[in-house]
């Protein structure tokens, strides 16, 4: 499906077959985690740990919008969303497509950039058709949110730009 600049693979994050599943579409090593990506706040708050005051207003200042911010995870998150991390990426996306997707779905979804690892973002629905073939379940068709780049990825506790 479109997101604000690629596209992206999708899933339940409370899916471990499907979440192992994307890990191995895309030839992604489970150390590296991925992002949840939903249409409000609410929506990733079951995978997160409680955030001060003070982290929310700053998370909420840049939301809805192309900021992935990697904050504590819940106890009862999946180990597989976080790779292993302490945080979880996690963005309250202003894609008028993606946040319809997580409306109709009723939470957030796991979205990672449609590619093989290490390998470009597909910026079309017929680069997501070459690379992947029939693998796919499904291919949510429209328009991308026209963003040059992918999502900046902010560290909730350091402040720090990963991406």
């Amino acid at each position: 499906y479109p997101t604000e600049a690629v596209w992206g693979l999708g899933c339940d994050p409370d899916d471990e077959a499907a979440v192992r599943r994307i890990y191995t579409l895309k030839q992604r090593p489970l150390g590296k985690g991925l992002i949840l990506i939903a249409d409000d706040f609410a929506r990733l708050q079951p995978y997160l740990a409680p955030l001060s005051a003070e982290m929310t207003d700053k998370v909420m200042a840049q939301w809805p919008g192309p900021i992935t911010w990697i904050l504590p995870r819940s106890a009862d998150c999946p180990h597989s969303l976080a790779g292993g991390h302490q945080g979880l990426a996690v963005r309250v996306t202003d894609h008028a497509g993606t946040a319809a997707l997580c409306r109709a779905f009723g939470k957030a979804l796991v979205s990672t950039s449609a590619n093989l690892s290490g390998r470009p973002a597909c910026h079309s629905e017929n680069q997501v058709r070459r690379v992947f073939g029939d693998q796919l379940d499904a291919i949510v068709s429209g328009p991308t949110g026209g963003r040059r780049r992918p999502s900046t990825i902010m560290d909730g506790l350091t402040g720090a730009v990963l991406r």
